[in-house]
């Protein structure tokens, strides 16, 4: 079943929905947005990266900025950077409008910080997802991509396995369901939360803590500031 113009998910929302519902929920459903140094430094790299210029290298043509779609799955958004690597023997590049034969394509993805934990994962969901659309715009099977994190620049290869892949789909249907519910999951904190650009705006809960309690410590904290 086709999806409608509006039910297609963000590929970078997919990022959002892995690392946090809630933080999801809040950029996609209530339409909040804050700013921390963390995103304003990965906002300015990603500028620098999708307006620099693609590059060929005998049979390598490097793409920025790439639009991708999935109508499968109804996910759409831009690749930072994609490799299309031209078979032997093609002569065809993939910008000329006409169908290439490619030994290999692999999406790069751009990563402000560095490899870790639960991030990670979310990252590369997001790639995969990337990926998905691209075996379905070109009809090849991409096995592998990259995440470049500036941090440590350096690619950790990712490989597209069969755990991936389903991670992806479900995070895109967790994703589509939660922006259809219009639902907002509660704020419990993570040791997540504290790089969160949300912060101040979701107010995350200790586990197991009442709001109560946590309104009461607040004004608590308020009043010896005074």
């Amino acid at each position: 079943m086709p999806f409608a113009e509006e039910d297609y998910i963000p590929l970078r929302a997919l990022q959002h929905y892995v690392f946090c519902p809630r933080r999801f929920a809040l950029i996609h459903t209530e339409r909040e947005w804050a700013e921390n140094a963390l995103t304003t430094m990965g906002r300015l790299e990603h500028t620098r990266v999708d307006t620099a210029p693609g590059a060929t290298s005998g049979t390598l043509r490097t793409a920025r900025s790439v639009s991708l779609v999935c109508h499968r799955l109804g996910i759409r958004g831009v690749a930072d950077v994609v490799e299309y690597e031209i078979a032997a023997g093609a002569g065809m590049r993939p910008d000329e409008g006409r169908p290439a034969v490619f030994a290999r394509i692999t999406p790069v993805e751009y990563k402000h910080g560095r490899p870790q934990g639960h991030g990670c994962m979310a990252d590369a969901v997001q790639l995969c997802a990337q990926a998905l659309c691209l075996e379905e715009m070109h009809g090849v099977a991409i096995p592998a991509a990259c995440l470049f994190y500036r941090a440590v620049r350096r690619r950790v290869n990712i490989e597209l396995d069969a755990p991936l892949r389903e991670a992806t789909e479900r995070a895109i249907l967790g994703a589509r369901t939660l922006f259809t519910d219009g639902a907002l999951p509660p704020a419990v904190r993570t040791p997540a939360c504290g790089a969160c650009s949300l912060l101040d705006i979701c107010l995350p809960l200790p586990a197991g803590a009442s709001a109560s309690a946590y309104i009461e410590t607040t004004a608590l904290r308020l009043m010896d500031d005074l």
